[in-house]
């Protein structure tokens, strides 16, 4: 069986934005968090969405969406350091995964 990249790459990514909506609930932040929690496991669940889409252009629609939650996702994380709720060893950790979720996509949307 054929290894899905994209689909495993996307977990992962929402498994981490999941950890870090629990390290900013620690630190009693509450509201931007919510929104990243939303938007980046959004992605993840698009992805699956589109394994079964029910044509091409249902397929690339799925994963244009998919490609957007990611680009959200980036934007809460630089808000959420210039909040100073993260520190900038966090926030590279977490924007450069999240910026290659976002490349990953946005390659697999041009070969489509």
């Amino acid at each position: 069986m054929k290894k899905n990249i994209i689909k495993e790459k996307s977990f992962l990514f929402a498994l981490r934005v999941v950890n870090l909506y629990k390290y900013l609930c620690e630190k009693k932040e509450f509201v931007l968090s919510k929104q990243l929690l939303r938007s980046g496991t959004a992605v993840g669940a698009l992805v699956r969405e589109a394994e079964h889409a029910e044509s091409k252009k249902d397929f690339i629609h799925k994963m244009a969406i998919a490609l957007k939650e990611a680009n959200e996702t980036e934007y809460w994380i630089e808000l959420l350091k210039e909040t100073n709720f993260l520190n900038n060893t966090e926030y590279t950790k977490y924007y450069k995964r999240s910026n290659r979720t976002d490349k990953t996509l946005n390659i697999n949307n041009k070969n489509n």
